[in-house]
């Protein structure tokens, strides 16, 4: 088969993608007038140009304030179950979708109101559409240690329906020890680990994830290669990167998607992974990720395969499950 069935072919794990982060134009006016919430935005078009931003900070600006208008569980659930089509759409057969309870909480949003609309919507995917899914709570790093703390305490009775924490945001300034200690919290309640770093930040904040945080994976990671002796760690400790092609594009990790590292990361040996991270802000889901890399730089077909793999194996699905889509993924020709 040519590249592009190929691409729509695979099976593919999605690890590193924000709910919230997924909320297109259309969804977010239709929201924003159901709960009669004002927004700065006469028309969907209008939504659509304030879209067009230049940096991590006016995209985040823009993110929150498209949050505002998620209310009711309702809201959260259709967000969750639009993210869930465009899965189907792309042959994404698992998820572990990030969501961000501060952004809700602070707002007066209950942490109940926001995870149960969520797991309705996984819960919905898996019957309906066959997508299996898993949901990872992440601190918002530009707010206090405390306040994670606090985030943590709401969470642990929902334990049963999180598999994870994680740390996004603001990167700059706000290095990975800075939650050291609530992260070791996490740990003791049997939450598995993730955390941003090395996207805007240094190499260093890779290193800290990885020691301080003690991470399953690392989201991002693409500055890792500025690092000679943390590239070989990564490599030797097989730990994954969730690289997000597009994302680093449009918020100027690199100018243009051939300089992107991924393929050099890929062939060294990284255990790197293709997401979309903000998929209706950063201008594509994941086909469309695996489609611009492809073009850009000139993947091969078993390259791209070892892309799809790579997805499942640094996933928190068990070994069976595992096994059972690399052996589906070798098997496509």
């Amino acid at each position: 088969m040519d590249q592009l069935e190929l691409i729509r072919a695979l099976p593919k794990a999605e690890l590193h993608v924000h709910i919230e982060g997924t909320f297109e134009p259309e969804l977010m006016f239709e929201i924003a007038q159901r709960n009669q919430i004002a927004i700065p935005y006469q028309s969907v078009e209008e939504v659509k140009q304030a879209y067009n931003f230049h940096n991590l900070q006016s995209f985040l600006d823009i993110y929150y304030a498209g949050a505002n208008v998620l209310i009711h569980e309702q809201d959260f659930y259709d967000l969750a179950w639009a993210y869930f089509e465009k899965c189907a759409e792309d042959n994404v057969v698992h998820t572990e979708m990030f969501f961000d309870p501060q952004t809700h909480t602070d707002r007066g949003i209950a942490f109940e109101t926001v995870i149960n609309g969520l797991q309705r919507a996984c819960d919905d995917a898996k019957a309906k559409l066959g997508i299996t899914s898993h949901l990872i709570m992440c601190f918002l790093r530009h707010l206090s240690e405390e306040a994670a703390f606090e985030t943590l305490e709401q969470a642990l009775p929902f334990k049963d329906q999180i598999i994870g924490v994680g740390l996004d945001s603001s990167e700059m300034g706000h290095p990975p020890a800075k939650f050291e200690r609530v992260f070791a919290k996490a740990r003791e309640q049997g939450f598995l680990i993730v955390a941003h770093a090395g996207e805007e930040g240094p190499a260093e904040y890779v290193w800290e994830a990885l020691d301080l945080l003690k991470v399953n994976r690392i989201d991002h990671g693409v500055r890792s290669e500025e690092d000679p002796k943390l590239m070989q760690r990564l490599i030797a400790e097989k730990m994954p990167l969730t690289v997000c092609p597009l994302s680093n594009l449009k918020l100027c990790v690199v100018n243009d998607m051939a300089e992107h590292n991924i393929r050099r990361l890929l062939q060294q040996g990284v255990h790197v992974t293709v997401n979309s991270d903000d998929p209706s802000y950063f201008g594509g889901y994941m086909n469309d990720n695996f489609i611009a890399i492809a073009q850009a730089l000139d993947l091969s077909n078993e390259e791209l395969k070892q892309l799809a793999i790579n997805s499942f194996e640094a996933s928190f699905i068990s070994a069976e499950e595992k096994q059972k889509w690399k052996l589906q993924i070798e098997n496509l020709h």
